[in-house]
């Protein structure tokens, strides 16, 4: 493929030695010619340890990219930071921390990595917006060296730290490529959803999509057993413009599907429950990924839908042990302070606290749509019976069973009490929330005043 093209004339001056490790310029990206603020780091010289100097260039590339606004890309491979430097090479990555951190929620960041990302670069990727890794990319704060020394456990670096760890067990890896010319135009994909700053709205993309396209396939598609499961993304694929999807974390927390999509042409974020991976039920993981992806898409004005099919949070001894209360309040949290528009559409199970956290009428979204089949419940129908007529024979708790579902598990009670909005056809789910986001478009909200929220990270 035809790798960026640098803008003449554009090239960051900085204090950087000639023959040194990081380069910064200003770049046009291959596919949609986005101009982003790229920085370079290269693995050949010295395996990409980081100078005091080559710690400038990011510094003083990152405060470029916020002065003027534009999205900053960074290409890394780097082993650390340069120790025959010692001190001041770690001071000079503080100042490049310092200076990533001042775009975040600003402008889009977004870490390419292909190789090496050690110790304090391992944490710069922690600062992203988006990650995208390469096979051949490890990326650790501690090594095996330091994890043997203090566990006794003997790792592989790839073990310890590779593209797959960071993508199903860190959730650092938001996206993988196969080398970096894929990780580009994944990058170039990804901001085509984007806006170039946090004071501006992502571009209309132009498609012939109609927006009132009927989506009939869904009506099939929530199978009539409450156990059964289904592909979420299936929902996704049918509403978006041309079924295109651009999923971010897919294989970090599973049972929740973060994505983004354009409808009628304009940029919005998605998050659903998703059954087929743990019932959709929300664990720490799930509430992280979730949370984090609410407050990426308030920062840079993408509307949110949120597609509600959960039993509740997973329960067990080591999750609460490990503080589900403080990381589930995470996604309560993200939702509260969101700014943007925001549209919940319950598909089929909305029971207990899971139900308020995924963006319910008390969290304050402007628009809660439900298909027919949808169940707005404390609990799913056996709970409550067990709980309730517990000494009653299986006769009878099977008929209560039947009797609450009847009377309980339908939108319609919600909707009369005005929790539900609207109950939809799924046939006119994709014109529903065009429909609700075009309603929407206008939406301000004063902000508070004050520093900032003390969240519970």
């Amino acid at each position: 493929m035809t790798p960026a093209r640098s803008v003449p004339g554009t090239e960051i001056r900085l204090r950087a030695l000639v023959q040194g490790t990081a380069s910064a310029r200003v770049e046009h990206l291959p596919l949609t010619g986005r101009r982003v603020v790229t920085v370079r780091i290269d693995p050949a010289h010295r395996r990409g340890a980081l100078s005091a100097q080559d710690s400038a260039t990011v510094a003083e590339a990152a405060d470029m990219a916020l002065t003027q606004r534009l999205p900053l890309l960074v290409v890394m491979a780097s082993s650390g930071a340069d120790v025959f430097e010692g001190v001041p090479a770690l001071h000079g990555w503080g100042s490049a921390a310092a200076a990533v951190s001042r775009c975040s929620g600003v402008i889009p960041v977004v870490f390419v990595t292909m190789g090496l990302a050690l110790s304090g670069p391992a944490l710069l990727l922690g600062l992203a917006d988006a990650v995208v890794m390469t096979p051949d990319a490890v990326a650790y704060v501690s090594g095996p060296a330091a994890v043997r020394q203090w566990t006794g456990q003997r790792l592989e670096p790839v073990d310890l730290g590779g593209t797959d760890v960071h993508a199903r067990s860190t959730g650092v890896a938001a996206l993988q490529a196969a080398d970096q010319d894929e990780a580009v135009e994944l990058v170039d994909e990804l901001l085509r959803y984007l806006p170039d700053h946090a004071d501006a709205l992502a571009e209309e993309a132009v498609t012939d999509d109609p927006p009132e396209r009927a989506t009939p396939e869904l009506r099939d598609l929530i199978p009539p057993s409450p156990t059964g499961s289904y592909d979420v993304r299936e929902v996704l694929h049918a509403i978006a413009d041309h079924g295109d999807v651009l999923e971010l974390r897919a294989r970090w927390a599973p049972q929740l599907v973060t994505a983004l999509v354009h409808l009628d042409g304009q940029s919005v974020g998605v998050i659903a429950n998703q059954p087929q991976a743990m019932a959709g039920t929300l664990d720490i993981a799930a509430s992280q990924k979730g949370a984090r992806f609410v407050s990426f898409c308030d920062a840079f004005n993408l509307p949110l839908l949120t597609l509600v099919d959960t039993p509740g949070f997973m329960p067990g001894k080591d999750l609460e042990w490990r503080g589900m209360i403080r990381h589930g309040a995470e996604l309560v949290f993200a939702y509260a302070e969101a700014q943007v528009p925001r549209v919940c559409l319950i598909l089929r199970k909305a029971y207990g606290g899971a139900y308020i956290v995924m963006d319910s009428k008390g969290m304050g979204n402007d628009l809660c749509m439900a298909w027919p089949s949808a169940e707005v419940a404390v609990m799913g129908a056996q709970g409550a019976v067990q709980i309730l007529h517990r000494r009653e024979d299986a006769e009878t708790q099977a008929r209560l069973i039947e009797q609450y579902q009847e009377d309980y598990l339908n939108p319609y009670v919600a909707a009369a009490r005005g929790y539900v909005d609207q109950v939809i056809d799924p046939a006119e789910t994709r014109a529903a929330v065009i429909r609700a986001f075009t309603m929407l478009a206008a939406k301000r909200e004063r902000l508070v005043v004050r520093k900032h929220g003390n969240g519970p990270l």
